[in-house]
């Protein structure tokens, strides 16, 4: 079989296109299927832009980054988490995707495997495989709050396993592995001569608690973060990895060829972005608001949320009550209510058809219409 066609399509992407092909036709649709902060770019960050602009900044940077943007993200880890972590190990990217396609690019031979959670981000899956390596889904259910345990890892870890991934805190579950555990799978990961990867492109947006780096457990982990979803820059394309040192060289190799460097002007206004928390801060608020009215109304509908989400901006729900086929029922929801779900199928295979994710990425308005919708369009089936 060929590469390409082990790719599997993104999903919500097919049901985003379908969405907007219904707004075409001038139907209003409720989308809580994208993964996409719904608010500006905060003005801090664009003013920088602009400053940037009107001085001719255009030029290529290094390919490992723009020096100023790795010096203020390690001052910031130093804030942030009481991390010191050495500047040149920082490694800026073109978003988390571009972080991540490097990275197996340079710890992966053919057939070499990497251990996922599914539930889990079904892009990483792709990433492998375009790297030539395996991934290996691990089903995980609320017992480990949908996070692979150290006891997982061990039990999964083969000759040729390279490393496992965490994201946390998780996509779809929006739920936060326990300390503890993660100090534990850090530990299991390096003693297998492993990495562990932390994905953590929702950090700073939880609720209730925080969720620390995983560098803190295990200098030799690898980080990805970046600024897509904590500073609503999506379109900007701009992230980073922090890579141990026996990596920096390898990564410095392929990031030459394959990027040449980030986008020279996101990384001017990544470093404003570093410090503009109170625009942060306000976001998080406002989703957190979102995430509570979500959690009564939901089960009053009769979707069950396991465990209670503690970050990002997701929702994962069982929905045994309501539909053997979620994807089924995700489709018609979009067809015949105008409100945009994502099936589970699109985050793994492990109980897939018995679960959807629901995104609050969205005003707290268009969440209470779609929420109006779902309940007059759970009626009208019952009564068919």
């Amino acid at each position: 079989m060929r590469r390409i066609e082990t790719i599997e399509p993104f999903r919500v992407m097919q049901l985003l296109e379908r969405a907007k092909a219904l707004e075409a036709q001038g139907r209003h649709i409720v989308h809580l299927e994208i993964g996409e902060p719904d608010f500006p770019t905060p003005p801090p960050v664009i003013r920088a832009a602009h400053r940037q602009l009107d001085a001719g900044g255009q030029w290529y940077t290094p390919s490992t980054g723009l020096p100023e943007l790795q010096q203020e993200l390690s001052r910031w880890y130093m804030r942030e988490y009481g991390v010191s972590i050495a500047p040149e190990r920082i490694l800026i990217t073109p978003g988390t995707s571009g972080a991540f396609s490097l990275l197996y690019a340079v710890l992966l031979d053919a057939g070499e495997s990497v251990l996922l959670s599914d539930p889990g981000y079904p892009c990483q899956r792709n990433f492998i495989r375009l790297a030539g390596g395996r991934p290996v889904s691990i089903p995980v259910t609320p017992q480990t709050r949908y996070h692979l345990s150290a006891d997982l890892v061990d039990r999964h870890w083969q000759d040729g396993t390279r490393a496992a991934v965490i994201i946390n805190p998780s996509n779809p579950t929006g739920t936060l592995i326990d300390e503890r555990e993660l100090a534990r799978v850090a530990a299991c990961c390096a003693a297998h001569g492993g990495y562990l990867i932390s994905d953590e492109i929702y950090h700073g947006l939880t609720y209730g608690r925080s969720a620390p780096t995983a560098l803190a457990f295990d200098e030799r982990t690898i980080v990805v973060n970046g600024f897509s979803k904590r500073w609503a820059m999506t379109g900007w394309r701009i992230g980073w990895t922090i890579v141990p040192e026996e990596l920096i060289d390898p990564c410095r190799r392929v990031m030459q060829n394959i990027f040449i460097a980030a986008p020279t002007l996101s990384q001017h206004a990544a470093i404003a972005a570093l410090k503009a928390e109170e625009e942060v801060e306000r976001m998080r608020q406002a989703y957190d608001r979102r995430r509570r009215f979500l959690l009564e109304a939901l089960p009053e509908l009769g979707f069950d949320v396991v465990v209670e989400p503690q970050g990002a901006f997701y929702i994962y729900a069982h929905v045994g009550r309501l539909t053997r086929d979620a994807t089924r029922f995700c489709w018609r929801l979009l067809e015949e209510a105008g409100v945009a779900i994502t099936p589970g199928e699109d985050f793994g295979r492990f109980r897939a058809q018995q679960h959807l994710r629901f995104s609050y990425a969205t005003g707290l308005d268009d969440i209470q219409c779609g929420i109006r919708r779902i309940a007059d369009f759970l009626k009208r089936a019952e009564s068919a």
